[in-house]
């Protein structure tokens, strides 16, 4: 038989890792929460969880100690779909990123690196092996959205365009905050937003889970042992969001969907 040219969405958010202190405990969160199942692959002397919602992987979740002395707290690293590598990466140096980590060929995985970008959030970008998944609407337990949040929306609009090849939309705002919408295919794949001025916090990516009631899944968040860094409320969009801290303390969004929303598919 023929075999299926694999599929590509330069821009799309393809997956997400989060490096964590306690693998068991994370692992426990998030299967209580979204009921994630894991398949394990042992790679030397580390175990990498690879987090299945409805038997399709979206992400790996991996043990590394905390350096001490730091005051870095664990945090899920966003991957975005490209086609070559070493190509957006050389334009993302051009256009004032940072090297976190250099390109490295995976088995099976793709060819991926790390960057910091301008503000320093950090993002990887990752040319797949097998291709990118489809689009289609995420199923509770997937992730849904993401959202860059920074000081200066529009600056790293114009670089992620450049790096990501992103078609940029600004969308009207009563609050005098600045919202950009990246896509690409004519899908809508993120947001950039302004970091609140009076936060200590650093530029970031902050990804989203779709989540059948976002009141609930916060509350459930607590009880297992995680905090809410955002309280659920209804966005710009119409549908409820919320964000929480896992216990190890790395940010992940929640977000409801119902059928009349649209954000995701602005065709």
């Amino acid at each position: 038989g023929g075999s299926v040219p694999a599929e590509h969405h330069p821009g799309k958010i393809i997956w997400a890792d989060l490096v964590t202190p306690d693998l068991a405990a994370a692992e426990r969160f998030y299967a209580e929460l979204f009921g994630w199942t894991y398949q394990t692959i042992h790679a030397g002397n580390t175990d990498y969880a690879v987090a299945l919602p409805d038997g399709r992987p979206i992400a790996g979740l991996l043990q590394k100690p905390l350096p001490s002395g730091e005051r870095r707290q664990p945090a899920w690293l966003t991957f975005i779909a490209v086609r070559d590598v070493d190509a957006a990466r050389r334009i993302a140096l051009g256009h004032g990123a940072k090297s976190v980590s250099e390109p490295k060929t995976y088995t099976g995985r793709g060819r991926q690196a790390v960057l910091a970008d301008p503000e320093g959030a950090v993002i990887a970008m990752l040319a797949s092996a097998s291709g990118d998944p489809p689009d289609f609407l995420a199923i509770p337990g997937e992730w849904i959205w993401s959202s860059l949040l920074v000081r200066d929306p529009a600056q790293e609009a114009t670089f992620a365009k450049a790096v990501f090849g992103y078609d940029v939309f600004d969308l009207p705002s009563d609050d005098g905050a600045v919202h950009v919408i990246l896509s690409s295919d004519d899908y809508a794949r993120a947001s950039v937003n302004s970091l609140p001025p009076s936060g200590h916090r650093r530029a970031h990516w902050l990804n989203f889970i779709r989540v059948m009631n976002a009141a609930e899944s916060s509350a459930k968040a607590v009880s297992l042992g995680g905090r809410v860094l955002v309280e659920p409320h209804v966005d710009r969009h119409g549908g409820n969001i919320a964000v929480i801290a896992d216990p190890a303390g790395a940010p992940i969004g929640l977000m409801e969907w119902s059928d009349t929303d649209t954000k995701v598919e602005p065709k």
